[in-house]
Order: C-alpha cells, then sequence, then structure tokens
C-alpha cells in the first residue's frame, strides 16, 4: 500500500497539517487516521452469498453484517427493497448481495436459482456458495457449481447447518462438489462463521477489479436503470444504432456480451443495460426482485447510473427505490424523463410538480428530457453525464473546505440543545468518487444541520450529479484517556 492511500485523498503535506490542527484541538491522532480511512475508501468490493431457497442465506447475511437486516421469512412476491449491504470483517469493509429468499416461481426452482446466481455472480467480486449439509449437494446445487466455474470468481464454499460433531462428516461430503474446501458453519448459532470470512477475505480483492477513472482512455461505465417498461431498451437501441461503436470486446470482458461500447457526442462510453439481461423475460413471481437484483448488479459496475423514468406517468415507489438504491451504491447520476415528446401541457405541469415533492433529495442531478423514440434531446445526455462525472471526482482542498467551515459557523451556529452548542471545529475531504467528508466536531451534529451543510457545500461548490456523504467525529471528553 502505498501512503497516498492511508491519508485518503489528502497529500503528505496537508495530512501532516491536518493532523496537527486535529491534535491542537484536542483529538485523539488514532481516531482521527481512523475516521479518514473508513471515508476514504474507494469502492469497496463485493460479496454474493448464492445458494437454493431454505439452506439459510438471509440468515447467514444477517451474522455477516452483523444486524438483522436481510429478509429471513420471505413469501413469494414480497419486494425486497435491499440486496446490497455493508460489512466489515477484521478491519476490512466490504459489500454483500443477498440473494436470499423467494419461491420457485413459473420456471421452476433450478432456473430461478440459476438465474439469481447469474446476477449475483455478474456483480460480484467474490461468491459464497452456501449448500444445506444435512441435504447434501443437489443437482440444482451442481447447476450453480457449473455457472460459478464458467464465472472463474473465487469461491467459498459454505456448508451450512453444521451444528455438532456429527454434521461435520456431512460437510466433508461437499468435498466432491470440487470447490475446494466446505467450511463447516451454523449461521443460525454462527458457529464457524469467523473461519469462514476468514477465508472469504482471502479471497476478496482489497479494492474492487474496477478501479475506476484509472483505466487510462478507459471508457467510463453507465448504468442504463429504471423500473420494467419504461424504455431502456429502446434507448440503448436508438444510441446504438446511430453510432455503434464496432464492440470488439477485449480478451476477457466477453463474460458479459450485454455491455455495449457506444459512441455518443464524439466520446465512447460503456452502457452496461439492466434491460438487456433478456434472457428471462417470463419471470412473474420475482419479478420485481430480479429488477432489483439486476439493477443492483448493473451500479455496482457501473460509475454513472442514468435513471430513466417514464415522463408520462406519475412517479412511482419503484422510481424512487431505483433512486435510492443508486445514490446508496454512492454513484454519479442523471435522471432522464423519456416520452419527453407524449406530454401535454396539463401533464407537463403535474410532472414538475410530482419532480419537487417525490425528487426533493436529489435535485442535484441533473436532469434530461429525452424520447428514446425519436431520439429527440439524445446529444444532451452527454453534458449531463460529464457534468456528474466531474461533480463525483471533485475534491475540494483542506485548507479551503475549513475556511468555508469558519465563515458558516459563523453565520449559522448549530442550535442550542440541552444548554450545549455544538461547533464544528474542522473537515476535511477524505476521499471522492462520489465525495466524502469529515467533519470533527465539539458535540453531537443533529440531520437537520448536517443537511443544511451538505446544501451549502453544493452552492458553493457545485458537486452537480453526485451524492455527498458526510461523516461526523465527536471530540471525546479531555482526560478520558487513561
Amino acid at each position: 500500500m502505498n501512503d497516498q492511500h492511508d491519508h485518503g485523498a489528502l497529500g503528505d503535506a496537508e495530512y501532516a497539517e491536518f493532523m496537527e490542527l486535529a491534535a491542537e484541538e484536542g483529538f485523539d491522532a488514532e481516531d482521527v487516521e481512523g475516521a479518514l480511512e473508513e471515508a476514504a475508501h474507494g469502492p469497496l468490493p463485493v460479496l454474493a452469498v448464492v445458494g437454493r431457497p431454505n439452506v439459510g442465506k438471509s440468515t447467514l447475511v444477517n451474522r455477516i453484517i452483523g444486524r438483522r437486516e436481510a429478509v429471513v421469512q420471505d413469501k413469494p412476491g414480497v419486494t425486497r427493497d435491499r440486496v446490497t449491504y455493508e460489512a466489515e470483517w477484521a478491519g476490512r469493509r466490504f459489500k454483500v448481495v443477498d440473494t436470499g429468499g423467494w419461491e420457485q416461481d413459473v420456471l421452476g426452482l433450478d432456473a430461478s436459482v440459476a438465474a439469481q446466481a447469474e446476477y449475483a455472480i455478474e456483480a460480484s467480486d467474490a461468491v459464497v456458495f452456501v449448500v444445506d449439509s444435512t441435504v447434501g449437494a443437489t443437482d440444482t446445487d451442481e447447476a450453480v457449481v457449473k455457472l460459478l466455474r464458467r464465472s472463474g470468481k473465487p469461491v467459498v464454499l459454505c456448508a451450512n447447518k453444521v451444528d455438532g460433531q456429527s454434521g461435520e462428516a456431512d460437510a466433508s461430503t461437499l468435498w466432491s462438489l470440487g470447490l475446494g474446501e466446505p467450511h463447516p458453519v451454523s449461521s443460525l448459532h454462527g458457529r464457524g462463521t469467523g473461519d469462514m470470512l476468514d477465508a472469504v477475505l482471502e479471497a476478496l480483492p482489497e479494492a474492487p477489479s474496477q478501479t475506476f477513472g484509472n483505466t487510462v482512455g478507459g471508457p467510463r461505465r453507465i448504468a442504463l436503470i429504471g423500473r420494467p417498461n419504461v424504455g431502456k431498451s429502446s434507448l440503448l437501441n436508438k444510441v446504438a444504432n446511430e453510432d455503434r461503436v464496432v464492440v470488439n470486446e477485449m480478451a476477457g470482458t466477453t463474460r458479459d456480451p450485454v455491455d455495449e461500447l457506444i459512441k455518443l457526442g464524439g466520446i465512447v462510453w460503456k452502457f452496461i443495460d439492466t434491460a438487456g439481461i433478456r434472457r428471462r423475460v417470463h419471470l412473474q413471481e420475482g419479478a420485481d426482485y430480479y429488477a432489483s437484483l439486476r439493477t443492483a448488479a448493473a451500479v455496482e459496475k457501473a460509475e454513472v447510473a442514468v435513471v430513466l423514468i417514464d415522463a408520462t406517468e406519475s412517479i412511482s415507489v419503484q422510481d424512487q427505490r431505483i433512486i435510492t438504491m443508486a445514490v446508496e451504491a454512492g454513484r454519479a447520476m442523471v435522471i432522464a424523463f423519456n416520452k419527453w415528446d407524449n406530454l401535454d401541457e396539463e401533464r407537463r405541469y403535474y410532472l414538475e410538480r410530482e419532480i419537487e415533492t417525490e425528487l426533493g433529495q436529489v435535485a442535484w442531478a441533473p436532469r434530461v428530457n429525452v424520447s428514446a423514440r425519436t431520439g429527440r434531446h439524445m446529444e444532451k445526455l452527454v453534458p449531463a453525464i460529464e457534468t456528474a462525472i466531474k461533480g463525483w471526482e471533485t475534491r475540494i482542498p483542506t485548507g479551503r473546505l475549513n475556511a468555508f467551515l469558519g465563515e458558516i459557523v459563523a453565520a449559522h451556529p448549530h442550535p442550542v440543545r440541552g444548554g450545549k452548542q455544538p461547533r464544528i471545529l474542522f473537515g476535511t475531504q477524505a476521499g471522492t468518487m462520489p465525495p466524502r467528508f469529515v467533519l470533527f466536531a465539539s458535540g453531537f451534529l443533529e440531520a437537520g444541520y448536517r443537511r443544511f451543510i451538505e446544501r451549502r457545500l453544493r452552492e458553493e461548490f457545485g458537486f452537480d450529479g453526485t451524492p455527498i456523504h458526510i461523516s461526523v467525529r465527536v471530540r471525546e471528553k479531555r482526560g478520558r484517556k487513561k
């Protein structure tokens, strides 16, 4: 690891100056370094948890993330908002894609498990394959093994439901799958999960395989996301038909024939089309769930999410959910309103109101009005994407940020709470893609004040088209150290 990494986005001189400032204000050097490191992480490596239904995937995911967030009791057709979670083990952070929980659908069990595993493997850097050791390897398991082999991703085999010595013997029969050592685990009781996670850390790369923006001249990656039937495929086809780049996939990237290299506005982009995973159109039961898995897979691989919304219909909960997914993944974002040519005056009026009320929290995202059918305004997409990437990569030098924070605190101090008035003492931007700030304060800053700070940061420095992460560290009471 080079030094640059340890300081996040801070250069050596800036880092030394910053640590001096922290010491003057009575912050513990270790705390400060920890806060910087936490905020400096770029995109996290992704671990997918796959396996057939009822082998204990969601329970295992809850063990890994250390809280009960994944849905453990799934009924068919239950919409699951979340498929990715953040986790930490032995000081390393990573994301977990949970493919737990849905029932057999119209395709029969094997096909649905395969489809699900396929999306998850696609998004991941490593895979935990969960097998029920009390049942042993079934045909469905064998089918997933084939997929895993084809993907070439590192796999950790988890033999679940091993609750005692007798179970250990069951687990050892799973060597026959040819995926290496089975790790005996009881995700219900937590037995063996530590050893399994150690193996996972060995399999996971330090950082994701896609180091954003560092590939010299490599095309930027755009995910086209949105709910079904909003026109993603037609948009992609429209863009592609006019300026198709000869897609001679570079060696090793053929595992995803859906990525299209397309020339727009004189620049080559790599479009990751979520709609393009068209193989299984007739999935009824798990349709929403497939959609969110697919969207998660595309967003994880992209730098910019272009969210397509049907302008002729009211903005739906599903639209908002997809936007939230992109924001939580920390990707640059552009919102494209499709079917704009079909709007009458009245609908246009109501749409404006809806955007204000329903999309207020992402007012920072550039908006484009397009028509995938006629190709109208497609040229506006490129400047919007470029604006979003620029905001996503922007970094404010520490000195300038602190001058700005000083002005804010003087002009708009935090409200007094319980006789105390917390103050922002200083801060720094520890990372970019997306911009991540760490503020050091004398007391707890409430959410409203944090939002105010974010708003002012945007007014002052731009940050169009990118989410901003702000974390706050509060100074411990002095004299607390032994």
